[in-house]
């Protein structure tokens, strides 16, 4: 079944992209979330419209990741944890560092940013997701607190 995606679906597509799934998958699960719609004759024309206008926007919203991206990159990240023997109590988690970002006058969304276990000090880096096309590594440093 042929169907135009709404949101960005993860394994799937993007926001507007025209994909084929199972009609069980469409009728039962993404249509019924707000993921998707059917891709009918009208709903393409509509689309492809809708694209055509959109094109010179997208091409700005594409510059912007892309300087935050050489700003994220130059950027480096230092939690200061409770930890015995390397070992910290808790964890770092995407949230942590979506705060770490905001204190240094970056916004950026905790869903955006994926970072591995980080349980122990030590060095480590964070993708952040800006923008389909772009995506940006940060360097995280773990320490223990005095």
């Amino acid at each position: 079944m042929e169907i135009i995606l709404i949101k960005d679906v993860e394994n799937l597509g993007y926001a507007n992209d025209i994909v084929n799934v199972r009609p069980g998958y469409a009728n039962n699960y993404l249509i019924p979330q707000g993921f998707a719609k059917a891709a009918t004759a009208s709903a393409k024309k509509v689309l492809a419209e809708n694209l055509r206008q959109r094109a010179h926007k997208d091409a700005k919203i594409l510059a912007d990741a892309q300087a935050l991206a050489a700003t994220l990159e130059n950027l480096s990240l230092s939690f200061a944890v409770k930890a015995e023997e390397g070992r910290i109590f808790g964890s770092i988690t995407s949230a942590d560092v979506a705060e770490a970002l905001a204190a240094k006058g970056v916004e950026v969304d905790k869903k955006n940013i994926s970072v591995e276990g980080i349980k122990t000090v030590g060095e480590y880096k964070a993708t952040i997701k800006l923008h389909r096309e772009v995506k940006a590594e940060v360097a995280l440093s773990v320490v223990a607190e005095e």
